[in-house]
């Protein structure tokens, strides 16, 4: 596992404060093909989708341009969350509020970098959370990082054993498999959720 000592309190204040120093490692640019390539596939435009820790939230972007039109971001950071209303205007429903904190009812949420922003001692929290959230059949689908990083974190990575073992009680897993399409600085790095709300 990797070590959690010392490890910064990723609050509103720390991520906002990565927002206003322009510390945002994650941020590749663009939505990432594993999530366009699924949307693609996802006939019903009007799906109530939400984006938890969406920072930039290319990913929203890409699915206006698909034609999705019921879309939530969510973000702790203040910094982020108004540029996103000012990025996207009525499009899209931004809001600014701790993940955990949140109450919606949805048919899809979208994991593209946040699982891996908890603390590992979140995750636990995050499952119930996103079971939570997610209407009856509803979906979870993303890419989670299926390795180890040196540095305390975040990022955290995990393992597809130890994913299974976290989703399984809840969630019938669709795919938990590495992803073909990642970027290239992710390659071999990655898997790809599809997981179904029991």
């Amino acid at each position: 596992m990797e070590n959690k000592n010392h490890l910064p309190e990723l609050d509103k204040d720390y991520w906002n404060n990565r927002w206003l120093a322009g510390a945002t490692g994650w941020d590749v640019g663009y939505a990432t093909p594993p999530i366009v390539q699924f949307m693609q596939q996802v006939p019903d435009k009007n799906i109530a989708i939400l984006i938890p820790g969406c920072g930039n939230a290319y990913e929203a972007a890409a699915l206006l341009n698909l034609g999705f039109t019921n879309l939530t971001l969510i973000d702790i950071a203040p910094a982020a969350v108004a540029n996103l209303q000012q990025l996207f205007g009525n499009q899209v429903t931004a809001v600014c509020t701790n993940f955990f904190h949140y109450e919606g009812s949805y048919d899809l949420v979208l994991e593209q970098t946040f699982f891996c922003a908890l603390n590992p001692s979140l995750r636990k929290n995050y499952v119930a959370k996103m079971h939570q959230l997610l209407n009856t059949n509803g979906k979870l689908a993303g890419v989670l990082f299926s390795t180890r990083f040196p540095d305390p974190g975040p990022p955290f990575g995990g393992t597809k054993p130890e994913y299974r073992q976290l989703f399984w009680s809840g969630f019938k897993i669709i795919h938990l498999e590495a992803c073909y399409n990642s970027i290239p600085q992710r390659k071999g790095r990655e898997l790809f959720i599809e997981l179904i709300k029991k």
